[in-house]
């Protein structure tokens, strides 16, 4: 698919994230290929080059590392339904039987990886010690930032995502305010999906968006520029899905969208910031199943780990759940919603694939 329809403003903070993610993928290509020295783009400050050289030496190291399981993804995707939210032990039991991931036990990873089916179709990476101490202080602040907004979110009772039974104060109660929050360009009230427009999610509609959206955007262009390595049909689709929506946002005169948008430094069209919260196992049916999630954590948690029991794999730090360690703890979960997609009238991007997708260039 060509790229030559993908408008970025000058003006906007996706064209320093662009910069930013054509330079790890130029680094990551010349460490695999052992490749000339690549010179980053005078656009590029010297903590955001620092970080993508970090991510760039984790994202080779992943990629050295494969894990080869005897899922095949597209196939296991097929059977779930969107109503199957992963909290059906016995019916996890049985898919799991349907689809063994082909190892005995829960296989603990702890180094940089990649996980792969036996189609070649990378499931997961595995990144470790990605993020630099700049960027972790940065989504602490941006988190801080948020406070209020987390500690409205959380419910005395009702769906788990913000039960208050899921949620811990960090260490001695001087941590991250606990909370969930979603932050948004363009955000669909359930139910909604492209029947109406998007909307400008609530937490970036007040006085401080400007603010946040500025907090928010080198750890966006790091998660975005990651996403150039592991998956760039996605990427570009993401680019693609933005620039299309901030001409709708013109020419419909959606409220604040093209304000928000001229600040927003993500190809991912959502974040939901998480603060000091326990999760059971769990499926997101809102993100695209041929697509990436990148979820960032930081804190001076210990004993927490991310566990998929659907692969039998547990993360130290497809179905999902984080099992509360010791410490405060800080995670933000990026993510494209197809609705958004829809919307914009971009097309899926298919599954990120072994060979041919790494060297693509533009």
């Amino acid at each position: 698919m060509s790229t030559c329809d993908i408008k970025i403003w000058r003006t906007w903070a996706l064209a320093i994230t662009h910069e930013a993610g054509a330079y790890t993928e130029q680094k990551f290509n010349a460490e695999k290929t052992g490749g000339e020295p690549v010179i980053p783009s005078p656009n590029l400050d010297t903590d955001l080059v620092m970080a993508c050289d970090r991510l760039a030496d984790v994202l080779i190291k992943a990629y050295k590392n494969p894990i080869k399981i005897q899922i095949d993804i597209a196939r296991y995707s097929k059977l779930i339904s969107p109503k199957n939210t992963g909290h059906n032990e016995e019916k996890e039991e049985k898919l799991l039987e349907r689809c063994p991931p082909g190892h005995e036990g829960t296989k603990v990873v702890d180094k940089p990886a990649t996980i792969i089916d036996v189609s070649g179709t990378i499931i997961a990476w595995y990144l470790p010690d990605a993020l630099t101490e700049t960027t972790q202080k940065e989504i602490r602040a941006a988190t801080d930032l948020l406070g209020p907004s987390l500690e409205k979110s959380v419910k005395a009772d009702g769906n788990w995502r913000y039960n208050q039974e899921w949620f811990k104060q960090g260490s001695e109660n001087v941590g991250s305010t606990p909370g969930c929050i979603n932050l948004s360009p363009a955000w669909f009230q359930q139910g909604h999906e492209n029947l109406s427009d998007p909307e400008v999610s609530a937490s970036l509609k007040g006085p401080s968006s400007e603010n946040i959206l500025k907090a928010i955007a080198r750890p966006a262009a790091i998660a975005s520029a990651a996403l150039r390595v592991m998956h760039p049909q996605q990427y570009f689709a993401g680019l693609r899905a933005l620039s299309h929506l901030g001409d709708k946002a013109v020419s419909k005169e959606l409220p604040q969208m093209p304000e928000t948008l001229q600040y927003w430094a993500s190809v991912f069209n959502s974040l939901s910031i998480i603060s000091n919260w326990e999760t059971p196992n769990h499926r997101d049916h809102l993100s695209i199943p041929e697509c990436f999630d990148i979820l960032t954590t930081v804190g001076n948690y210990s004993n927490a780990r991310m566990s998929m029991p659907s692969l039998q794999l547990e993360f130290r730090i497809v179905r999902h759940g984080v099992d509360g360690g010791e410490g405060d703890r800080i995670a933000w979960a990026w993510y494209m919603r197809d609705s958004v997609h829809i919307y914009a009238g971009v097309p899926s991007c298919g599954w990120a694939m072994v060979e041919g997708h790494i060297l693509s260039t533009v």
